[in-house]
Parts: C-alpha cells; structure tokens; sequence
C-alpha cells in the first residue's frame, strides 16, 4: 500500500465512524420537524419533485442520458483523486450558478431548479465512478450509484441501512437481481425529497432565493461529491487488501542451505 492510500485510510476511517454513529436527538428532531413542513408544502410541488426523482432513477437504472468517459485504466489511487476532486470543484461552482439564478427567477424558476439540480448531482457520481475505475454500462454499478446518492441524501437512520449494503459491495453484487425493476425507488425517492425539502423550500422565498439557491445547492453537491470519493475510496482500498492477500509469500532461504554452501566452498 503506497503512504497516499495509507493516508487515505485514515480518513476513510473517520468518515466510516460518522455515518455509522446512530441518530442523534437533532437528527430525530430534524426528521419530526420536516414531517410538520411536509404537510404545508403544496401537493402540487410534492408531485412535481416525486415525477422528476422518479424519472431521474429510471433514467439511472436504464444508464440512458447519463454517458461519461471511459474508466480510467493503470492510475494511481493519487492521480485519480487529483481529477476526482477538479470535476467535483467543476459541479459545485455549476449547481451554485444554477441555483442562484434559478432562485433569483421567482416561485416557478425555483421549482424548476429541483430536476436541474438532480440532473447535475446524478452526472457527477457517474464521472466519479469512472474516475475510480468502473464501468457504468454494468447496471450494477448504477445501483451503486444510487447507494451513493442514498448515503449522501437521507436521514442517519437511513444511512446506517445503506452503509450496510455498501461495506462489502462486490460480494453484495454478485447477490442482486437481473431485474433491475427490483430496486426500491419509493423509499430512495422520499428520503432524498425530505432531506432536501427543507433547505430548498427557503429558495421560494422571495428576496432571499438566490442566495440561498447558491448556498445550498454547493454544500448539497459537495456532500454528494464527499461521500462519493468516500464510497469508492472504500472499494478501492478493500480491493488492494485482497490483492495483498494474494500475493505469493517471500522465497525463504531453506534452513541449513547457508551451511551447506559455507561447507562447499570449504572444500
């Protein structure tokens, strides 16, 4: 293992306690709290932004609108890292952009600004996995993609469940359904909504939208952008541990050969 991926397990380690902690008296509250607001919130948005993650995880599932470049072959964990990041930099500073003027534009900009940025945070991921090596055309590696998005927008209870999945990913994998109908859209949809739903109703308020489509849209790509580095930083170094596993032992000198040699060239 090189001294960047010793680092690096480091701070994977840091992050793995977080998301497992269990949920804090705050979490719980915050969860109560935004059940009270859900019920305020028009129904109209509510099935605005229900069709739009809907059709967003299908889209995910079938791979369609979501092509990237070709995954990244014989780099460094460090190399990769260094790409990961720019493109997450790139995202942050779009979704910021498009927050804020969508927020500027008045109550329907603002709706409009829940499929755009869901747009944009689902391209991301799907960047990043091919920076980290692997191939989105395996419809596995798309529900992949989607725990990653779960870990990123969900509540703590929820994430811990997720985190669970995750941990050991390529042996979950060999488990899952060819059907891809299978995964549980409902629950990923209405976790991601009531995470968000908070911060980005303060974005319809007028006089203050902008500003707030800004904030909010870069913190919420950048806790998506973390946690992705994360999940497959976490692949990658369970990947290196087996390759080390396997790894054929050091030649050990046969005990007495040294003697033997010592005895020939006696003689």
């Amino acid at each position: 293992m090189t001294l960047y991926e010793q680092i690096i397990q480091q701070e994977l380690q840091q992050w793995q306690q977080k998301i497992q902690k269990p949920p804090s008296a705050g979490n719980r509250l915050a969860k109560n709290i935004q059940s009270r607001i859900n019920r305020f919130i028009p129904e109209k948005i509510h099935q605005a932004v229900t069709a739009t993650i809907k059709q967003m995880t299908r889209g995910v599932l079938y791979g369609a609108g979501f092509t990237t470049r070709m995954p990244a072959t014989d780099l460094p964990l460090q190399s990769r890292e260094v790409v990961v990041k720019e493109r997450i930099g790139f995202y942050k500073k779009t979704g910021a952009t498009e927050g804020a003027l969508t927020g500027a534009g008045g109550f329907w900009l603002a709706v409009a600004d829940f499929p755009l940025l869901l747009g944009i945070k689902m391209k991301m991921p799907f960047e990043i996995a091919a920076l980290y090596g692997h191939p989105i055309d395996d419809y596995r590696e798309r529900l992949f993609i989607l725990h990653v998005f779960q870990l990123a927008f969900s509540s703590q209870e929820r994430r811990r469940e997720v985190y669970r999945l995750m941990e050991n990913w390529d042996e979950q994998s060999k488990q899952l359904p060819e059907d891809i109908h299978q995964f549980d859209w409902l629950t990923f949809q209405l976790e991601y909504r009531d995470y968000i739903d908070l911060a980005k109703m303060a974005q319809l308020i007028p006089g203050v939208g902008a500003a707030v489509g800004l904030v909010v849209n870069y913190r919420l790509i950048n806790s998506l952008g973390t946690t992705a580095m994360n999940a497959y930083r976490m692949r990658w170094l369970a990947a290196r541990s087996k390759e080390e596993k396997l790894l054929p032992p050091p030649d050990k000198e046969l005990p007495g050969a040294q003697t033997k040699l010592s005895l020939m060239q006696i003689f």
